[in-house]
């Protein structure tokens, strides 16, 4: 990237009328979108010490981690807070495949004049400090030990970034912001749940300014937000069926924690299974086709039992054993 962001906060934004939090904290934000900026959920619903938590990542310059089970909306979470202060927001996977030279930047062959000349390309990391971005690293927990290193650099608010590939020192932009996301608080798989985690240098560890937990929503939070996307289920029949749809996710998770299952049903999960429903006419089948054919076979009754204890029915049995061909 190499489109560089001139604008500044310009407005404060009211956290009480924007997030609905009981306070009289305003947080600075961009009168003006741009294409970094995340699109807005308007039906998305706000952990409160989540909120209060990433928005002090924005007013001072926190560095704030998100840590919870998968499927709890903690990049959402941030994105949709970037959405409404309009504040550039760009979210980086540090999934085994990022290594240093896609953060950092590479040396890369460029036309110049009608010839072929070699550049240093700099990458999402030193681009990212220039501006004014709120950058993301989603499942920081996975990330390899070089990458990390390199990511060290910056987690200090004033730390500066030295680019040895061009003998540079690159400054932080003063609105530039970092948060993470992990499944672990950076001591590794310790539950068997999230292969491929790595421990955390705690000295690293030790420079992010705020960790916050985010959990599952409640029923009733849960129920609201499929309820705002699907208004063909507000009526008392329709309440019934989400949220025994709910229930049968809350047993996923509950199993999911205790090690029973290795598939977990997000609220995401949840609100494609309703809509599904709605296509087939059909709880059992979209049941199958939104969430059962993606768990292992040998997990199958449990899930099914689950279904069983919500809806008082039994999945048919040819949903539960039918094998893929």
């Amino acid at each position: 990237m190499n489109e560089n962001i001139n604008s500044i906060p310009d407005i404060k934004v009211s956290v009480k009328q924007t997030f609905g939090i009981d306070t009289d904290l305003e947080v600075d934000a961009f009168s003006k979108k741009n294409d970094f900026v995340p699109d807005i959920d308007k039906n998305y619903k706000f952990d409160k010490d989540t909120t209060i938590a990433i928005l002090s990542g924005f007013s001072f310059n926190k560095r704030v981690l998100v840590q919870g089970y998968h499927g709890t909306g903690k990049s959402t979470h941030i994105e949709q807070i970037a959405a409404r202060l309009n504040w550039p927001c760009i979210r980086v996977n540090l999934d085994s495949h990022i290594s240093r030279i896609d953060l950092i930047g590479k040396d890369a062959i460029r036309l110049k004049d009608g010839k072929q000349v070699t550049e240093f390309q700099e990458g999402i990391l030193p681009w990212s400090i220039q501006n004014p971005i709120a950058l993301v690293f989603d499942e920081y927990d996975a990330g390899r030990p070089d990458v990390m290193f390199v990511i060290q650099r910056i987690l200090e608010s004033e730390g500066n970034f030295t680019l040895l590939d061009k003998n540079k020192v690159i400054k932080q932009n003063k609105y530039f912001r970092l948060f993470a996301t992990s499944n672990t608080i950076g001591l590794g798989d310790t539950t068997g749940l999230y292969h491929g985690t790595q421990q955390i240098n705690q000295g690293q560890m030790d420079r992010w300014n705020i960790v916050t937990t985010l959990n599952y929503l409640s029923l009733e939070k849960e129920m609201d937000i499929i309820l705002a996307k699907n208004k063909s289920y507000n009526t008392s029949e329709g309440k019934e069926k989400i949220s025994n749809m709910i229930k049968v996710a809350s047993l996923t998770r509950k199993g999911f924690m205790s090690g029973d299952i290795s598939t977990v049903m997000s609220p995401r999960t949840v609100l494609h299974w309703a809509e599904n429903a709605k296509i087939f006419n059909d709880i059992s089948y979209s049941f199958r086709v939104t969430f059962l054919n993606k768990c292992d076979e040998s997990e199958k009754n449990i899930i099914a039992e689950y279904y069983q204890r919500c809806f008082g029915d039994d999945l048919p049995e040819s949903l539960i054993n039918k094998q893929s061909k």
